[in-house]
């Protein structure tokens, strides 16, 4: 490809819009375009990676025994009913009506069709197990699109689906898509951590989510640097220290004028908030819950939404709290009846707790659970934090930030029984096929990796994933002898198999063609000018090398090629482990 064909033009100044590095430098190197928010078109350059990075994802995906097909990304509506999975998605789901006033919705992921092509294909455990995956467009209707293709409205996943006659066979295509993502993101050059995760709305038991560790990501991780246990902050467990044994106290009033919050509480008490009790109020699908928690505490609200196995949980407004007759920072469970209490298991961590009294401007002192409030349920909802201890050795937790570049789940029987896929087991008998479910985004994993390399200058591609392997950087073509050596290199380089991009404008200053070659980020920069030709040599630079060296003119090719070479040695190919 020469530089004056390309349709995109790089840009000097970063975009006003661009929120993190992948979306800044993606719109400066004419990568991609913007069409509406959280809708963008893929110029060639990022069409070239995103197809190399399928190209990788399906050779391990066939590695591991997948195959291909295409389902349609639209469906009717009645699917995600008869799913339950319409109400599950809520608002996020697009939805529209045929001409024919026929509801139907644009697919955000497709388990309900892949269960139904399995029903209709699959009658007896000798049709199993099976693993089927496609690359395809999905849609969801962020409320919040940002950070470029993180997240977006419109994106290229892969999505594969197991389906197995029972658990064993379940864990082994399980562990041989986890295997296969884990070589997908070696050979895309991507330090990935393998994190305990929560379903969402796949619903399911186990689930692992992949996470590309950068300061930018919107995923936290919370990890423990001894026994290596990583989880998603949403899924993630952490043990508290044991408590001091107290003799329970009597309750006791006190005087709190003013007195809404736990840092005020505890400062005014003299107290630590450990030794205070905070209450939350929810809507849950309409219902108003009482959530008691720790004061050092906070709520996962995914672990609520989980435990009370709801679709819809949001903090209740002010109107909600007074409508169901509760004090707002002066509330406890003692006394409390008609409402869903929910309580953390850390209210067991302790005695003699600081709590509400249930009228303004007033606290008791000395509560203890079970003695004074019980609860309809008690479990772990707290957001685990750093600092905390890991639930399998006692070490000191961790975290990091990070952006996730796939997700894989153990279903289950949910879709099946819901949509009827059965097979005859060999003892002839009516068994729901057992599913999992594994997805990558296409353009997220390119936008990450550019958050993991990139550096001031602009991208650094790791190779299997550069749209072209070397950038070619013709200085002074207004003169012949440039240009014919340019141009005869360049036919050179294509005519070994090695992809390359020339950037013969001769308007740019060198300056300007330099610091593009930067932006655009291809493994190698090639440099040909009068000064080297004269030489009878090229100016060779990888673009994570600090210093070029020259190489003659006809030996270049093969320099490039032993680059190559010892490139695909570290990548291992597909299947490697």
């Amino acid at each position: 490809m020469r530089f004056t064909q390309l349709v995109s033009k790089t840009m000097r100044d970063d975009p006003p819009e661009a929120e993190t590095a992948s979306h800044r430098l993606l719109l400066r190197a004419g990568f991609i375009y913007q069409v509406a928010a959280g809708v963008y078109a893929s110029l060639p350059l990022a069409w070239r990676t995103l197809r190399k990075i399928e190209a990788i994802i399906r050779e391990e995906m066939d590695a591991a025994g997948g195959q291909e097909l295409m389902m349609p990304a639209l469906h009717p509506r009645e699917l995600w009913d008869q799913s339950g999975r319409a109400a599950a998605f809520g608002d996020n789901l697009f939805s529209l009506e045929d001409r024919r006033g026929r509801a139907m919705v644009l697919a955000p992921t497709h388990e309900e069709v892949i269960t139904g092509i399995v029903r209709a294909n699959v009658q007896s455990y000798r049709d199993l197990p099976q693993i089927l995956y496609q690359i395809q467009t999905k849609f969801r209707d962020e409320p919040r699109p940002r950070a470029g293709l993180v997240r977006v409205r419109e994106f290229t996943m892969k999505d594969a689906y197991s389906f197995n006659g029972d658990e064993e066979s379940l864990e082994k295509s399980y562990q041989a898509m986890a295997q296969a993502y884990r070589n997908i993101y070696r050979r895309c050059g991507l330090p990935v951590l393998m994190a305990e995760a929560d379903s969402g709305a796949i619903g399911g038991k186990d689930s692992h989510e992949f996470i590309l560790p950068t300061p930018t990501g919107e995923d936290t991780v919370i990890t423990c640097p001894t026994c290596a246990y990583t989880a998603n902050a949403e899924k993630a467990e952490a043990s508290l220290p044991e408590a001091v044994i107290e003799a329970e106290e009597q309750l006791e009033e006190v005087s709190t004028p003013g007195i809404k919050t736990i840092a005020a509480l505890a400062e005014f008490l003299e107290a630590p908030t450990e030794k205070t009790l905070k209450a939350v109020f929810y809507m849950a699908d309409r219902e108003i819950v009482f959530v008691t928690i720790r004061g050092d505490l906070e709520v996962n609200e995914v672990k609520l939404k989980n435990a009370l196995h709801v679709n819809d949980l949001a903090m209740a407004s002010d109107e909600e709290v007074q409508a169901a007759g509760l004090v707002a920072g002066s509330a406890s469970g003692i006394g409390i009846t008609g409402i869903k209490k929910v309580a953390d298991f850390s209210i067991s961590k302790g005695a003699n707790f600081v709590v509400g009294a249930n009228k303004p401007g007033t606290h008791l002192r000395g509560a203890n659970y079970p003695r004074d409030f019980q609860v309809d349920l008690l479990t772990d909802i707290a957001l685990a934090q750093p600092g905390q201890l890991c639930p399998h050795c006692g070490h000191a937790l961790e975290s990091l930030k990070g952006v996730e570049v796939g997700h894989i789940f153990k279903v289950g029987t949910s879709f099946s029984e819901a949509l009827g896929a059965t097979f005859l087991d060999q003892d002839g008998r009516q068994q729901p096929v057992i599913m999992g479910c594994y997805g990558i985004g296409v353009g997220r994993l390119m936008a990450a990796a550019i958050e993991q390399n990139h550096d001031g200058r602009g991208i650094v591609f790791p190779a299997s994933m550069a749209p072209y392997q070397v950038h070619l950087v013709g200085l002074n073509l207004a003169r012949p002898e440039v240009a014919q050596a340019a141009g005869d290199l360049y036919e050179e380089l294509w005519g070994q198999g090695i992809e390359c991009l020339y950037d013969d404008r001769t308007d740019p200053s060198a300056g300007v063609k330099l610091n593009d070659a930067d932006l655009l980020g291809l493994p190698v920069r090639l440099i040909i000018s009068p000064r080297n030709l004269e030489k009878g040599s090229v100016e060779v630079k990888g673009r994570q090398e600090e210093e070029s060296t020259l190489v003659p003119l006809d030996q270049v090719v093969q320099d490039i090629l032993e680059r190559q070479k010892a490139q695909r040695l570290a990548d291992e190919g597909p299947g490697g482990q």
